[in-house]
Order: C-alpha cells, then sequence, then structure tokens
C-alpha cells in the first residue's frame, strides 16, 4: 500500500517544483488573501458539514418513505459515513503532506458534494449506505489539508484562534444544515433536498482549484521544508511514540461519541418528545448548534492563546480544555431530564457552546506537535479515531439502546439512550485531556527541535 501511495503522490502537481523544499521568500502572502483563504476553508467545510448533517434533520421523513429501524438509521447516520471516512482519512492525508493539498480538496469537495446529491436517489437501505459511504470517502480529503493549510499560513502564536475560525464550519454548517434541510425537507420532500443541498458544492471546489495558492510547508514558522518523503507506517509509528499525541485523538473520540451521537438523534428526540415538526426542530438545531457552537470555537481559540501568552505555559491548552468539557456534562443532563422545551433548547445552548471551546486548542496542540511535515497526518490521525469510534459507534450505539428501550419506555427511551452515551463520554473526554496536559510541554519542545533542525 505505502509503495502504491509513493507512486500516486509523485504525480500530483507542484511536487516536482517543491522536492527540495521551496523558500519561505519566495512565497508571499498579504493579511488579506490569507483572510480570504481562511473563509474559504470555512466556506468548504460549511459545505461538508451541511452535506453530512442534513440527513439529520431529514431522518424521520427517511425512516417513514423506506421503512427503516432506529438501528438501520443509526448505521447509515453513524458507520456508513464515519467508518469509511475513516479508513481513507489516513492515505489522503499521507498524500497531502507529500503532494498539492489544494488540489486534494477541490477534488473532494467535488466527490461528496455529487455524493449527497446521490442520496436523493435511493431506494432503500443498502442504496442509501452506498450514497452516504461515498460523502463519506469524500470528505476524508477535507479537513486534513485544510488544517494543514491554515497551519502554514498562520504561525503558532496565533494559530488557535485561527483554527478555531476554521471550526466555525461545524456551528454553521448546523446552523445552514438544520434550518435548510427542515424547511426543504417539508417544501420539497427529502430526496430533492439532497439535491439542493449537493450539487453547490461543485462549484465550490472550481474556485478552490483556480484560487487557493499553496503555500510551501514551514511558511507561517519561516522554515522552508520539502514534502515529507517519510514511510506510511513510520509516520503511524512516530505518532504512536509520543503521549500527547496519543491522547488528543482519544479525548476527541471520546467526546465525538457523544457529539455525534446527539447530532444525529436530537432532531429526531425534539420531534419523538415535544410533538414538534422537522421545520421546527431543525430551527432549534440551529439555534443551539449555529450559536451556541459559532460562540464556542470562537471563544475557545481566542481564550486559549490569550491564557497560554500570558502564563507563558501551553499546558494551558490541555486544562481549559478538560473545564470546558467537564462543564458542558451538567448541561446535557438538564436538556435530557426536563420535559419543558424551552429549558431543554436553553441547556442544549449552552453544552454546545462549552463543547465546542476545546475544538480550536485541540486542533492547535496536534498541528504543533505533528511538526512541520506531518501536518495533514496529524489531522487525520486525530479525525480516524474521531470518525471511526464517534460516527461509527455513537449514533449506532443510541439507536439500539433505543430499540432496547422502546417497548417499556416509548418515546422516552430515545431520552435515555442520548443522556447515558452524552454524559458518560463528556467526562470520558475531560480525563483523557487532562493525560495531555501532563506530557505535552515536553513533547512540543521535541517537536520544535525537529522544526529547528530541518
Amino acid at each position: 500500500m505505502s509503495a502504491a501511495l509513493d507512486k500516486l503522490a509523485h504525480r500530483l502537481p507542484g511536487r516536482r517544483a517543491r522536492r527540495a523544499g521551496a523558500p519561505s521568500a519566495h512565497f508571499s502572502a498579504t493579511r488579506a488573501y490569507r483572510g480570504y483563504v481562511l473563509a474559504l476553508l470555512v466556506a468548504v467545510g460549511v459545505v461538508g458539514w451541511i452535506d453530512r448533517n442534513v440527513f439529520a434533520v431529514l431522518l424521520e421523513s427517511i425512516k417513514l418513505d423506506l421503512g427503516l429501524s432506529d438501528t438501520e438509521l443509526g448505521l447509515l447516520g453513524g458507520a456508513a459515513f464515519g467508518v469509511f471516512y475513516a479508513a481513507v482519512g489516513l492515505p489522503v492525508a499521507w498524500l497531502a503532506d507529500r503532494g498539492n493539498r489544494s488540489l486534494l480538496l477541490a477534488a473532494a469537495l467535488g466527490l461528496f458534494s455529487l455524493m449527497t446529491a446521490a442520496c436523493g436517489l435511493a431506494t432503500g437501505f443498502a442504496s442509501l449506505f452506498l450514497a452516504r459511504m461515498g460523502v463519506g470517502i469524500g470528505e476524508a480529503g477535507g479537513a486534513p489539508p485544510s488544517q494543514s493549510l491554515v497551519s502554514d499560513y498562520f504561525p503558532p502564536e496565533r494559530r488557535a484562534f485561527a483554527l478555531g475560525i476554521l471550526y466555525l464550519y461545524i456551528p454553521l454548517g448546523f446552523l445552514v444544515g438544520f434550518a435548510l434541510g427542515g424547511s426543504l425537507g417539508e417544501a420539497l420532500g427529502w430526496r430533492l433536498a439532497f439535491v439542493v443541498v449537493g450539487l453547490p458544492g461543485v462549484l465550490l471546489a472550481l474556485v478552490v482549484r483556480l484560487t487557493l495558492a499553496e503555500p510551501p510547508r514551514g511558511f507561517s514558522e519561516g522554515t522552508a521544508a520539502p514534502p515529507s518523503r517519510a514511510a506510511f507506517v513510520a509516520t503511524l509509528r512516530w505518532f504512536l511514540e509520543r503521549p500527547s499525541l496519543r491522547h488528543l485523538p482519544l479525548a476527541g473520540a471520546a467526546h465525538g461519541l457523544g457529539a455525534f451521537a446527539a447530532a444525529v438523534w436530537l432532531p429526531s428526540y425534539f420531534v419523538r418528545v415535544y410533538d414538534i415538526g422537522p421545520a421546527e426542530a431543525g430551527m432549534w438545531m440551529a439555534i443551539a448548534y449555529g450559536g451556541g457552537g459559532g460562540i464556542g470555537v470562537l471563544s475557545g481559540g481566542y481564550l486559549a492563546d490569550r491564557i497560554v501568552r500570558s502564563r507563558g505555559d501551553a499546558r494551558w491548552y490541555a486544562w481549559g480544555s478538560a473545564a470546558a468539557v467537564a462543564a458542558s456534562v451538567p448541561c446535557a443532563l438538564l436538556l435530557y431530564l426536563t420535559d419543558r422545551p424551552a429549558v431543554a433548547v436553553t441547556a442544549l445552548l449552552a453544552a454546545m457552546t462549552l463543547g465546542h471551546m476545546f475544538i480550536g486548542p485541540v486542533t492547535a496542540m496536534m498541528q504543533s506537535l505533528a511538526g512541520i511535515e506531518r501536518r495533514a497526518t496529524a489531522a487525520a490521525v486525530y479525525l480516524l479515531l474521531v470518525n471511526l469510534v464517534s460516527m461509527g459507534l455513537g449514533p449506532v450505539a443510541v439507536g439500539l439502546i433505543s430499540d432496547a428501550l422502546g417497548p417499556r419506555l416509548g418515546a422516552d427511551a430515545l431520552r435515555f439512550a442520548l443522556l447515558a452515551i452524552v454524559a458518560g463520554t463528556g467526562l470520558w473526554s475531560a480525563a483523557h485531556l487532562l493525560r495531555v496536559g501532563k506530557t505535552l510541554r515536553g513533547d512540543l519542545e521535541r517537536a520544535r527541535a525537529g522544526n529547528a533542525a530541518r
């Protein structure tokens, strides 16, 4: 597999010109262009997040039309996307560290947009599973190149905030996806809704290909570095040898188990428990995820950079993230135990704000720990566990528990299934982040020494 990937990497445009490492002096980027790059990458992420999550708002309509069980819906919402996203993510990221990231990003965007539209053509579980699998394979080429590009455009002292801005695509994607998906589903039906949200991404892929410049690796640190030539297995071994790089993905995976399960099932939860329509449920989700999530990712990255600069200790990236994730657990308990819709939405808003605050700092830690040559791979290592475990197991676990409790609890079965998964995984994630704080400083020194040796 490694030899085959090597041959493909050598064919990627841009590799020949940077084989020896283009000096940073030969590349420049104005402040305005950096802002454009960041905005463009946010737009790519928003399109991807809409494409993957519009499924959640249309869940009940799909269930009724195709006659699917909650377990099947959980597989479609989680495993069909997450397992294949994770399986393809590492090889694609390895290629991104060796070739042209902007080209890979444009190709990935075009693929997952087309496969989203194809979901509307499904006639049953198998065909919808294949289409969702295609969305996952396409999106595997989205986040790793994007994170790597941001890290080469923005220096370490501004990186958590820049990556926090990048990850605005999550709350914005939820905001647009939940609001638009619910409205389109009621107005056009779930099939046409998939087509309408999928096709615009194809046009955006052309914009990415034509306007996104490929910066030299190490540009933000003022260090020229050639594309990575490390073997695939050797790169993975390098990550496993560093404790911080082991616990950060585990923290993300634990948190994601509850987070992705909630994202898939909360619209159905509101429909079943509070007897409202998909459009209203989508609007509630849009307010909580869009508003709370947006505040969380921006404030989390900004505050983390400020605290670390003022205290001169990078461990606050890990400690602050652990505190935010742990504080979201009581909000989740209130969300799933109240019978009052207004209280549930307020608790969800608070949980989303706290639960999104760790994204910028954790991503920045991964990028800084990885060193210049392994940035896309670092993102993929993180996303491998997050998607394989979180998306692969979280939604289907809730579906299994809900089906098991359904005969006794009715609509409340989904309530207690979500409660058990979300609360437990939040505390589990915080424990891993505290472990990161014990080894972060030493691992960062090793990464800096490796960069300086280039």
